[in-house]
C-alpha cells in the first residue's frame, strides 16, 4: 500500500539547518518526486477503474471511495478535478489507445486490411470502453485536451508515414501523404466521437462506413497516382458512365 503521508521537503526544510540543507535537498526532492509520480500513477488507474465501475458522472468523492483513499489524498496530488482527469486521458492514450493504433497499422496487411484494421482498432478501443471515454472528454481541459490532440497527431504522423512510403514503392506521388493522413485520423476520430455519444447504429456498421469513405479516397488518389494536376484534368461523374445509364 502507498505511504501517503510522505512529505513534501519543501514543507519540511524549515526545520532543517543549513549544513542539512546542503548537504541533502536532491535527495529528499528527488524521492518525493519519484513518490509522487509514482503514486500518481496508482491514483490514476484507480480512477480509471472506478470510471468503468460506477460510469461517466461519477464524481470526485466515489472516486476516491471506490479507490479506498479520502478525497484529501486525491487533491495532495491533484490540483482539482480537472487535473486527474487530465492525467486520466493522457494515462487512457498511453496505455490504451496508442498502442493499439500502432499495433494495427505495423501489421502485415495488404493496403485494404491495413486501413480497415487501424479504422477497427480505434473504433473498437473506444467502443470496449465508453465511460472512460465520455468521462474524460466531458471533463477534460486545457493540457488533457492536448494530450488528445498530441496523441493524434503521433498517430497521423506514423499515418503519413506509412502511406508516404507506400505511394513511393509504386512510383506515384507522395506529396499529400501528411494532409491525407491527418484528413483520415480526423475524420475517424470525429465520426466516432458522434457515434459513442448517439449509437444509432451498430460498431460493425461504423467501421464499414468509415472504411468505405477512407477506402473510397485512397483508391482515388491511386488512380491519379497521387497527382491533382492529374486528378483536376480529369472529370469527376458521381458514378461510371455504365453505371449512370442504369
Amino acid at each position: 500500500m502507498a505511504n501517503d503521508d510522505v512529505k513534501d521537503p519543501e514543507q519540511v526544510t524549515g526545520s532543517m539547518t543549513k549544513l542539512d540543507k546542503a548537504a541533502k535537498p536532491d535527495g529528499r526532492k528527488r524521492r518525493w518526486r519519484e513518490h509522487k509520480i509514482a503514486r500518481r500513477e496508482e491514483l490514476v488507474d484507480g480512477t480509471i477503474a472506478a470510471i468503468r465501475l460506477r460510469g461517466r458522472d461519477i464524481g470526485m468523492d466515489e472516486i476516491a471511495s471506490e479507490i479506498g483513499v479520502s478525497k484529501t489524498v486525491l487533491y495532495r496530488y491533484f490540483a482539482d478535478k480537472s487535473d486527474l482527469t487530465n492525467a486520466t486521458m493522457a494515462r487512457y492514450v498511453e496505455t490504451t489507445l496508442a498502442p493499439r493504433i500502432y499495433e494495427a497499422i505495423g501489421g502485415d496487411l495488404d493496403d485494404f486490411e491495413l486501413t480497415r484494421a487501424t479504422i477497427t482498432a480505434y473504433v473498437e478501443t473506444v467502443a470496449s470502453d465508453p465511460d472512460v471515454y465520455l468521462y474524460i472528454m466531458a471533463n477534460g481541459s486545457g493540457p488533457g485536451r492536448e494530450t488528445v490532440a498530441d496523441s493524434e497527431r503521433m498517430i497521423a504522423e506514423v499515418l503519413s508515414t506509412v502511406l508516404g512510403e507506400r505511394l513511393r514503392q509504386m512510383e506515384m506521388d507522395s506529396g499529400g501523404a501528411v494532409p491525407w493522413a491527418y484528413g483520415i485520423v480526423g475524420g475517424v476520430q470525429l465520426a466516432t466521437h458522434w457515434w459513442i455519444s448517439n449509437r444509432s447504429m451498430s460498431v460493425e456498421d461504423l467501421i464499414n462506413y468509415l472504411t468505405m469513405m477512407t477506402w473510397g479516397g485512397v483508391t482515388g488518389i491511386a488512380a491519379v497516382n497521387g497527382s491533382p494536376a492529374r486528378f483536376n484534368a480529369i472529370p469527376h461523374p458521381l458514378l461510371p458512365p455504365a453505371d449512370a445509364t442504369d
